[in-house]
């Protein structure tokens, strides 16, 4: 599995509608679940982005699924990065500096 941290900025509807922000986060569990992934976290923050969810999916075409659903909603727009673990990125940090 893939760990990925979706930023979400709500669109004017989104703001709008920001009272289902528990429809939002339930309907992303369950596309993500479909897609054979899964939410770890979501958060609603400040500062800037609205929300942040971070997601492990099989695959980037999973991913890139999970994100267009979101998009295809009105209600936000994201901003996705892969993110690796601490133990992930020393071990891809040490097979670069011996290639």
């Amino acid at each position: 599995m893939i760990t990925f941290i979706c930023y979400l900025n709500w669109t004017d509807q989104g703001a709008k509608n920001a009272k289902d922000v528990g429809k939002w986060h339930q309907a992303g569990r369950s596309r993500a679940e479909k897609l054979g992934g899964r939410v770890l976290s979501g958060y609603v923050t400040t500062g800037q982005y609205d929300a942040v969810v971070t997601v492990e999916m099989p695959d980037g075409n999973a991913l890139a699924k999970f994100v267009a659903g979101i998009a295809a909603g009105g209600n936000a727009r994201t901003t996705t990065v892969q993110a690796f673990s601490h133990e992930e990125f020393s071990k891809l940090a040490t097979e670069a500096s011996t290639a």
